[in-house]
């Protein structure tokens, strides 16, 4: 089992070392000078040049990526950003707990949701219950979520005048991005839950089940969703990697100083920093997320377990015969 998670976990590292070269490569062959942005089209040559010397943009383009590697995974620093003049970790840290709350409380609503609509739908197979589960998941899963942001907005803040239109006043400020970025999640996870269960609705160990005598709400719990996880498990890891990464437009929309929004005001303002650390974040996280899932692969599939575990000891005996 420690041979797998060491896998994984060296996994995640060469993952964050592509995203953090994929990105500075992207920005740096984008055509037009970030100097020459940050100053204007009045700005002077000279002001100009002076400009990508204190960013060091005047150098080579090996130079620049070494600097940009060693910074952000030998010191942990991802720069300070060009347009607020504030270290890009530091307001990171600070945008964090908005993005993170928003993402685990819409995956909380996914999870429960999601899993309860997927097997209702998949106990009432083919039953007029099955269908409208699944019109409500295609439903969900349909409506664009900067349309729907905007129609809640209109709906709720204006005509209303229950919730906050935009902020962070209160509480009642996450309701709205919150229920907007969790209903896609729903859907797919409804979805996906219902063709895994139906995938073992029929299996030999559920009908023995059932004729013992077996409640029919004790077989799906103990023996029809235990063994339906495996891609339920997989939906969850990545939906809630997507949450995190793609909530920018929704932060955008409703005015959440999250991580998505400050990446978006660095693409807007061609501040490097700004979008080389988000998206070095984003990596991480989602990374996070993919090893939480395959831990979580071993923990429910006990074939993950004795296949690293068989390994190790045939690799053991192997040696000692060579000794």
């Amino acid at each position: 089992m420690a041979r797998y998670i060491i896998k994984r976990i060296l996994m995640v590292i060469v993952i964050m070392i592509a995203a953090a070269f994929v990105i500075f490569t992207i920005l740096y062959f984008t055509p037009g000078d970030p100097a020459r942005n940050q100053l204007g089209p009045t700005a002077t040559a000279a002001d100009v040049e002076n400009l990508r010397a204190v960013l060091g943009l005047d150098k080579s383009y090996l130079a620049q990526l070494a600097s940009f590697m060693s910074d952000t995974f030998l010191h942990l620093d991802l720069g300070t950003s060009w347009t607020y003049n504030v270290p890009v970790m530091q307001e990171l840290l600070n945008r964090l707990p908005y993005t993170v709350f928003i993402g685990l409380t819409a995956m909380i609503l996914n999870v429960a949701v999601g899993l309860s609509l997927g097997i209702f739908a998949a106990t009432h197979e083919g039953r007029w219950q099955d269908s409208v589960s699944m019109v409500i998941a295609m439903v969900f899963i349909s409506i664009p979520d900067f349309w729907l942001a905007l129609m809640m907005i209109v709906l709720f803040a204006q005509r209303l005048g229950w919730l906050p239109a935009y902020g962070v006043d209160s509480w009642k400020s996450f309701i709205m991005p919150i229920i907007v970025m969790s209903l896609p999640g729903i859907a797919v996870n409804a979805r996906q839950t219902r063709s895994s269960m139906l995938e073992v609705f029929r299996a030999d160990y559920i009908t023995t089940a059932r004729a013992k005598g077996q409640a029919e709400g004790v077989v799906v719990r103990r023996h029809m969703l235990p063994n339906a996880l495996m891609p339920i498990i997989t939906s969850l890891g990545t939906g809630f990697s997507s949450i995190v990464a793609g909530g920018a437009v929704i932060e955008s929309v409703f005015s959440i100083p999250g991580v998505g929004l400050y990446m978006l005001t660095g693409i807007n303002s061609r501040d490097y920093p700004i979008v080389r650390g988000c998206v070095v974040f984003f990596a991480l996280f989602t990374s996070i997320a993919m090893l939480v899932v395959d831990l979580a692969y071993a923990f429910v599939d006990p074939r993950i377990k004795a296949q690293y575990s068989s390994s190790g000891k045939l690799a053991g005996k192997k040696k000692g015969k060579e000794e």
